[in-house]
């Protein structure tokens, strides 16, 4: 039992350090690549790390040899929806906000238990809670608040806002799905490997896009300061905070890792503040702190 205590202990020590990392690069990092190409941006911030991953970890390719077919496919899932379509959209959200409200983006974002419970009902056969359309409702409704206040959404006058929004919900579909696929590969196959191979698959596939568009031209333009932030999140926000997270999260169960997950948009709202002196409102803060409660209920 205290073996058990001190795993859970370490667990969510963990979950809770990687996701206070992601709230400081949503807000900090990632925002100061606005000068580039979203899809380059997010091609670099896989294949650094990835490069830096084969100096310490090419053993790994060695495991190759016993995956099932099964889990080429499981490893392809996240790293398609959760390295590539879900960091393309929430990134592409963060540039479009101009650090404006930054904060609301990664709060919408973290609207992905909804769609991983959905999806692991679909997936997974596991059961879905008999309150989960009054909950998932109440967070859903209070994340439209949060973005819009009492106002009705105008594409004319605010565009970016709305699709800002739009792309933070893709993101939290993305990232809820490759949860779910995770969850799965984390059964048969450790933390670093998880990690790695989901760089590996991110990178082939970012790779190819960045091929297939011709994005040569956006390696002139970045700057010094450019590849500075690069090597900053590559070692911290990024693959580090992604082998803190998976070393976490097989050591926890689902609530667990939810509510610890919940120093992301707590540390968004206050690096925000401290770095971009940006403050929600009094009804997006009550909103966020509804759609919280409603997401910790669902994890419940």
């Amino acid at each position: 039992m205290e073996k058990q205590n001190s795993q859970v202990i370490r667990g969510t020590i963990a979950i809770s350090i990687s996701a206070i990392l992601w709230g400081f690069d949503g807000v900090v990092l990632t925002p100061r690549l606005f000068n580039l190409n979203v899809v380059y941006v997010v091609f670099m911030l896989h294949f650094i790390p990835f490069v830096l991953m084969n100096v310490f970890l090419h053993k790994q390719y060695s495991h190759m040899r016993n995956f099932l077919r099964q889990d080429y496919i499981t490893f392809f899932l996240i790293a398609l929806f959760g390295g590539t379509l879900g960091t393309i959209a929430i990134v592409k959200a963060l540039f479009l906000v101009n650090f404006q409200q930054l904060s609301v983006v990664v709060l919408l974002q973290k609207l992905q238990p909804i769609f991983a419970i959905i999806l692991a009902w679909l997936i997974l056969k596991e059961k879905l809670r008999k309150d989960f359309i009054l909950w998932a409702g109440i967070a859903i409704l209070s994340s439209y608040f949060l973005t819009f206040g009492f106002k009705l959404p105008n594409i004319e006058s605010d565009p970016n806002t709305v699709y800002a929004a739009l792309l933070a919900l893709l993101a939290a579909f993305s990232f809820g799905s490759s949860t779910v696929f995770s969850k799965k590969i984390l059964i048969a196959h450790n933390f670093i490997t998880a990690t790695f191979y989901r760089y590996f698959f991110t990178t082939i596939i970012l790779l190819v896009l960045f091929l297939a568009t011709g994005m040569f031209i956006e390696i002139e333009k970045t700057t010094n300061t450019n590849w500075l932030f690069f090597i900053i999140i590559s070692l911290t926000t990024g693959s580090g905070a992604i082998f803190i997270y998976y070393y976490g999260l097989r050591r926890v169960k689902a609530i667990v890792a939810t509510i610890s997950e919940l120093l992301f948009p707590i540390s968004a709202i206050l690096f925000d503040y401290l770095v971009n002196d940006s403050i929600l409102s009094p009804v997006q803060l009550v909103s966020a702190a509804i759609m919280v409660f409603a997401l910790i209920k669902l994890n419940g």
